[in-house]
């Protein structure tokens, strides 16, 4: 009764809800395993330690410890998010009984994770892992001036684009294979140009190999800064921009890599025109990359309202990236999930036709007006019905279940 009283009103502004529900269900988001494990990993070989500007804060207990735990957390997160949608794996998490160095894996060392997406009904996406490996330390890998490292670290990317295309291939969908490494100067640098064409050149050698668009899709992804790299980051937003153009790869744009007065839903359209496809990493900065679980913020609602008013949304691959160890990891999976779900729902249910209709006449008293009015139109109500049509909870019901899964896995050492 309460969406049907929703819908009614909806429709009074030409709005379809059924139309919202039926093409949010289709979207899916590329959920991070990283915030499983606090960016840890599996590799035997190394401590768990961080690295190149990545690190998280907190020790809430429950930390996956393995791939067995951290697929079970993955399996009860996704049970709570309405929806078909995806797991962005990076390479630090395979799931082998050898111990290879980033150099030298390879498909069989994550054939387990393709397997269990597959039973799961999940997509896959795949990165490199530049960072957090004595390789790395300098905060140096593909721009490196030593030829031995970079040589280390292109092999590395080579066979996460082989990886992620192998992984396509099995999963019958195309596994984005996003490329950020954390390259920069603590401090000025005398020979930017230098790095930057020592990145280019690898990128190039990485990227050599060309692979089927329906099994890969190369992405890359800039930064502003990072701990260590302050005053310089070698693979600049203007960096990537230019090479994705020219390289025709997707362009990642992570919202916490940026000043945190830049507007990321911008920036969609200006790339759309120059770029086939966009990869967006959606976290919540608070100063720069930290990361925080994604809220129903102004930032994700003007992106969310981009991705739909642009009709990009079939063009937009949505990931997620944030990592936070203060609460509940799996809640933040969930919630943060969910959130982007909502803002997406928001701008599914916006009477774009009449705000475009005053725009195009200038009217932008009516365009104002229209913009606050509709959003008193009762959107929890779809969202509701949205959760119960796909048989998950909301409100109270999940609150109760995070929670009882929580205190599951606080005896994790």
């Amino acid at each position: 009764m309460a969406y049907e009283t929703a819908k009614m009103a909806f429709a009074e502004w030409g709005i379809d809800t059924e139309a919202a529900i039926s093409k949010l269900a289709t979207v899916p988001i590329s959920m991070h395993c990283w915030q499983g494990d606090d960016v840890v990993g599996f590799e035997a070989q190394k401590e768990a330690t961080s690295g190149g500007g990545i690190q998280a804060t907190g020790n809430h207990p429950g930390r996956a410890r393995n791939p067995d735990e951290l697929r079970a957390d993955l399996e009860f997160a996704y049970s709570m998010i309405p929806g078909r949608h995806r797991l962005n794996l990076h390479a630090m998490y395979l799931d082998s009984d050898e111990n290879p160095d980033r150099d030298a894996i390879e498909y069989k060392h994550f054939s387990a994770w393709v397997d269990w997406a597959r039973q799961q009904g999940l997509g896959l996406d795949f990165n490199p892992s530049l960072f957090s490996h004595p390789k790395a330390d300098d905060n140096l890998t593909l721009s490196h001036p030593d030829q031995g490292i970079r040589s280390f670290w292109i092999e590395h990317c080579r066979r996460t684009r082989d990886i992620a295309a192998r992984i396509g291939a099995e999963m019958g969908s195309p596994c984005v294979n996003n490329i950020w490494a954390p390259d920069g100067y603590k401090d000025t640098p005398i020979d930017r140009m230098a790095a930057r064409a020592r990145l280019e050149e690898s990128l190039d050698l990485v990227l050599a190999k060309k692979h089927d668009p329906a099994h890969m899709l190369d992405a890359v992804e800039s930064k502003l800064f990072g701990i260590g790299v302050e005053a310089c980051t070698v693979g600049s937003h203007e960096f990537y921009m230019g090479y994705a153009i020219r390289n025709k790869t997707l362009l990642c744009l992570d919202m916490g890599h940026f000043h945190p007065t830049e507007n990321i839903a911008d920036k969609l359209s200006a790339i759309a025109l120059s770029l086939p496809q966009i990869l967006l990493h959606v976290s919540r900065p608070m100063r720069w990359d930290s990361d925080h679980v994604i809220l129903q913020n102004d930032d994700i609602m003007s992106v969310a309202h981009e991705l739909i008013s642009a009709d990009l949304l079939d063009r937009t691959c949505i990931g997620l990236d944030f990592f936070d160890a203060t609460i509940s990891r799996t809640t933040a999976w969930v919630i943060g999930t969910r959130n982007m779900q909502k803002a997406l729902l928001r701008a599914l249910l916006t009477p774009w036709d009449r705000l475009r209709s005053a725009e195009a006449r200038l009217d932008f008293t009516a365009r104002l007006s229209l913009t606050e009015e509709f959003k008193d139109l009762p959107f929890g109500q779809v969202w509701s019905e949205f959760c119960t049509r796909l048989d998950t909870p909301c409100g109270l019901h999940l609150i109760r279940d995070l929670e009882t899964y929580q205190s599951h896995v606080t005896s994790r050492g």
